[in-house]
């Protein structure tokens, strides 16, 4: 990595704005803290780097994982809601907190209906679906396969009967910070790259994750890691990186790059089968739940069917969803994708392969949406609450991002009153304005050919290496420049975390530690040293668990 003799100097910021609380995107858990936040009488600002509606909640097909209190299936109980979640998480989720949230969601659920959300109507109550790693129909949904759009849809027009303000195509840059190391606020860039300066008490990351990281993913291409950038220069803990879930079911398409169509695992629950080249099963023997196997399971699974190249395809497999009746009115969205590329799945086996799809984790927090950092809050993907653990399962972010909004908003409301935050005026600017970023295309490239589904210690040491050559100090004064440092921050973090975890677990599969350890059943905790650089900050244990 190079450096220049001469930093660049801050540009000096042309406007200022004061808040209570300012909000960090615009998904589900960042609307829905600002408008509990209002709700609890604080001044909120929402800050998005896209338009309102932009981030990657709309995206998000399947549903809300949630056991609502007269509307489940008759065996089915919040507390194995909590068991599937642990079984999927693959003994990292922190029970206590992941007990907590799902325990939250139908009242969370129940105030976003008051909102206006509609879903879909079944023939006793809502509809339900099941997915994979979910032990019964507990996924309500809403326009089949476009949950996420509903509910993105439902926050965005309450967010402006309630007239919320909303700065957007306004990138965060980096903390204020106390003298104390409080944050106390954010500097912004518009999309021409003018700074401004938000100052408030509280400031809530809730910007999403990191799927831009690789060169083919189910996320938007916003989907940059800016706000985990963020809170790492901001001093806070970030767990888990490592552990990024593939998708097992993008709409494969030869060369895709960037955001690709997603079809949704509800298919797999309507019955759908994963088949190779060769017509095969692909799931047959590989889990007892088949088809429905956690998406580590799956997509680890599509991954190593792929590579043997059945039928002399080597690079996807197919869903066979031909037996699904109605598969147009069910999945409108995925039949639209299909017919866009000339497919129907009423009669043709959709291409299929695994692309970048969640950050299982982030900044660590409590259920409140507390980091470690005075001032700093997290929610949604960007946070880590202990509730996904190596491996989310599948519809449980919707629901995360609703119960810890609305938590969030009511911990930074008493932690005001209590006078616990900084007060606005004392954040000084960053007195660095630049940061290491490497070139995106290689950046991708090294990512997803070392860091994706199968890694192993040569490969790890490669991507680092690529990193180390490829990246210099770039000037923060561009959404782009913005972007390239987040991942590069990003991707530094995880090829730490993988390196030193030698072992398989959830998303995290080393091939050349092909077995799950005792020993490794624990987080790592990763800051940036005094140099930049992110550094694993926990101890390492020799025996036992930890």
């Amino acid at each position: 990595m190079t450096t220049p003799v001469n930093a660049p100097q801050a540009k000096t910021p042309v406007w200022e704005a004061r808040a209570d609380l300012v909000v960090v995107g615009s998904g589900v858990a960042g609307l829905t803290a600002a408008l509990r936040a209002q709700e609890l009488g604080l001044h909120v600002l929402v800050v998005t780097k896209a338009a309102v509606s932009d981030g990657n909640t709309r995206w998000a097909q399947g549903g809300v994982a949630v056991v609502l209190e007269s509307d489940h299936d008759l065996d089915d109980s919040v507390a194995k809601h909590a068991e599937d979640t642990f079984t999927a998480g693959a003994g990292l989720c922190d029970e206590d907190a992941a007990r907590s949230i799902l325990a939250g969601g139908p009242g969370a659920v129940e105030w976003l209906r008051d909102s206006g959300a509609q879903f879909d109507p079944g023939t006793d109550g809502l509809a339900r679906a099941r997915e994979g790693g979910h032990s019964a129909f507990r996924v309500i949904h809403a326009g089949g396969d476009a949950t996420g759009a509903e509910v993105e849809r439902t926050l965005v027009a309450q967010a402006g009967d309630r007239r919320v303000p909303v700065l957007q195509h306004h990138i965060a840059v980096d903390a204020l910070r106390t003298p104390a190391g409080e944050v106390a606020g954010v500097t912004v860039l518009d999309r021409d790259g003018v700074p401004g300066v938000v100052r408030a008490s509280a400031v809530l990351l809730a910007s999403g994750g990191f799927g831009q990281l690789y060169q083919a993913t189910s996320n938007p291409e916003i989907a940059t890691g800016d706000g985990l950038a963020l809170a790492l220069r901001a001093g806070a803990t970030v767990a888990d990186v490592e552990f990024v879930q593939f998708h097992p079911t993008v709409l494969y398409t030869p060369g895709a790059r960037g955001r690709c169509p997603l079809v949704t695992e509800a298919v797999r629950g309507e019955g759908a089968t994963l088949v190779d080249g060769a017509g095969a099963p692909v799931m047959a023997g590989v889990h007892p739940l088949g088809d429905l196997a956690p998406r580590d399971v799956v997509a680890a699974a599509i991954t190593r069917r792929a590579a043997l190249a059945p039928g002399g395809i080597d690079d996807h497999v197919f869903l066979d969803a031909t037996g699904i009746a109605g598969f147009a009115k069910r999945f409108p969205t995925v039949h639209a994708a299909c017919a866009a590329l000339g497919i129907d799945p009423a009669v043709d086996a959709i291409p299929v392969t695994p692309a970048a799809h969640f950050a299982c984790g982030g900044v660590v927090t409590t259920v409140d949406g507390r980091s470690s950092v005075t001032g700093l809050y997290a929610a949604g993907e960007v946070a880590r609450t202990g509730l996904h653990g190596a491996n989310r399962l599948a519809s449980n972010s919707l629901l995360e991002g609703l119960v810890v909004g609305h938590r969030v908003a009511a911990a930074v409301a008493a932690d005001l009153a209590a006078g616990l935050l900084p007060d606005p005026s004392r954040g000084r600017l960053p007195s660095q304005t630049s940061a290491p970023a490497a070139q995106r295309d290689a950046l991708q490239r090294v990512m997803s050919r070392y860091a994706a589904i199968g890694r192993d210690a040569d490969g790890l040491a490669a991507a680092g290496s690529v990193l180390d050559l490829a990246t210099q100090d770039s000037p923060l004064w561009t959404h782009a420049a913005v972007e390239d440092a987040a991942l590069t921050v990003v991707a530094q973090a995880l090829l730490a975390a993988a390196q030193r975890r030698t072992e398989s677990r959830g998303c995290h599969v080393r091939t050349d530690f092909p077995e799950r350890s005792g020993h490794w059943r624990r987080s790592q905790l990763i800051r940036l040293s005094p140099s930049g650089q992110p550094v694993l900050a926990d101890p390492i244990t020799l025996e036992g668990v930890a």
